[in-house]
């Protein structure tokens, strides 16, 4: 009778064990849905007149929202902790890496508007980048946790530094600042949620940040947008003309827009709208207040990543929750900048809501992963966050 009870008292546990946190699946496929939603009303135009079917687009999210909902689902049920192995590491690391690389093979690589970012298969493309920020997290968590203690040392940053470095220098040949700065900003986060010292993170951080305005320099194109930034009217119709069209787009939305299906900017004003302005529209239809609760949802599935990652009981679990979140926080942080013209216009879609099937299935995939996280991170027992801050208070 005594083992009886046992049996159905660690079934309870374990039952309770797997609830996991079940808002991050909800909220992105609510996030996703809301983004077959704008992209229709924002592209149907476009797509009439340049495909002759007002869904094309819609059409071509839909399936990449139904494909990454198998692939949030099955991410959801599978062990994450494989990622930790050194053959998995290195393989979610290797294969971005060729796949940036083949971008640049004459025949493989697409280029759409002078920049050459996808790998074409027949009808379908791959955008590598898209890709490489997860591999990067995977191998940066796994290999930060194998030891905490070299961490503290220049050499052991070493290899994160280079992985990141091989990656946003690939990405930043294709070109593609935005991703770049992406990267960029998730691997010194990474490095300095794995322990890096202070110093050494000064060391990364200001040649890092010197170098923005040589990359800048460096390219005709970047100077352009950052003229187009500084004072968008001194070229109303060249660089500084997307700027302007999104704002005017913001501003036409007021605080409670035009409504639904009803903006004048996606009428081939606004370059981009189903994509990396599609806030713009979302703005100019929902208005100021439309704005802030598409953004209240996206803060809640942030604020969740956090708190999987504060809960994680040890150190893997901790950095990869943590870097899935910034990424995703990154990237819509970023976009939101750029279309209100608080930073230069960049390429750089909102993820979960703008049109791309490879952003769209890699995100939600992710999504899946953070939610296993918070599974296996959801039974009894102190978190890895806070016994470090315990053991930090009894050295000091």
């Amino acid at each position: 009778m005594q083992i009886i009870g046992l049996t159905k008292q660690d079934g309870k546990k374990n039952s309770n064990k797997a609830r996991g946190d079940i808002s991050i699946l909800i909220l992105t496929a609510v996030i996703s849905a809301f983004g077959i939603l704008a992209i229709y009303s924002a592209s149907r135009y476009v797509a009439e007149t340049q495909y002759g079917d007002a869904w094309y687009f819609v059409k071509k999210q839909a399936l990449g929202f139904a494909v990454g909902l198998v692939a949030m689902l099955l991410c959801g049920r599978l062990d994450y902790r494989k990622l930790k192995g050194k053959k998995t590491r290195w393989i979610a690391l290797i294969v971005p890496i060729i796949l940036l690389a083949l971008v640049f093979v004459p025949g493989l690589g697409v280029t759409n508007y002078g920049a050459t970012r996808w790998i074409g298969f027949g009808g379908f493309t791959l955008q590598p980048s898209e890709l490489a920020k997860y591999g990067f997290v995977v191998f940066a968590a796994a290999y930060m946790s194998d030891d905490m203690g070299r961490m503290r040392t220049f050499k052991g940053v070493l290899p994160v530094l280079f992985a990141g470095g091989v990656i946003c220098v690939l990405i930043m040949l294709e070109p593609n600042m935005s991703v770049t700065m992406c990267v960029g900003l998730l691997m010194l986060a990474l490095l300095f949620l794995g322990g890096m010292k202070m110093k050494h993170f000064l060391i990364i951080f200001i040649p890092a940040l010197l170098a923005v305005p040589l990359m800048i320099i460096a390219e005709p194109y970047r100077l352009s947008r950052l003229s187009a930034f500084l004072d968008p009217w001194e070229n109303p119709k060249g660089e500084g003309y997307q700027l302007i069209q999104s704002l005017y787009a913001l501003g036409n939305g007021g605080w409670f827009g035009t409504g639904l299906f009803k903006s004048r900017q996606k009428y081939r004003f606004l370059p981009f709208a189903e994509s990396d302005f599609i806030l713009s529209i979302i703005g100019e239809e929902l208005g100021f207040v439309g704005i802030l609760a598409l953004f209240a949802v996206c803060i809640a599935l942030i604020f969740r990543g956090i708190k999987v990652a504060a809960n994680a009981k040890d150190f893997f679990s901790f950095l990869l929750a943590a870097g899935i979140t910034l990424v995703y926080g990154i990237q819509t942080v970023i976009n939101a900048l750029v279309v209100s013209g608080s930073i230069p216009p960049t390429g750089l879609p909102l993820p979960l809501v703008s049109s791309g099937n490879t952003s769209l299935i890699i995100t939600m995939a992710s999504m899946g992963i953070l939610y296993a996280v918070s599974v296996q991170n959801s039974g009894e027992g102190e978190s890895f966050w806070r016994r470090t801050k315990e053991k930090r208070k009894f050295i000091q």
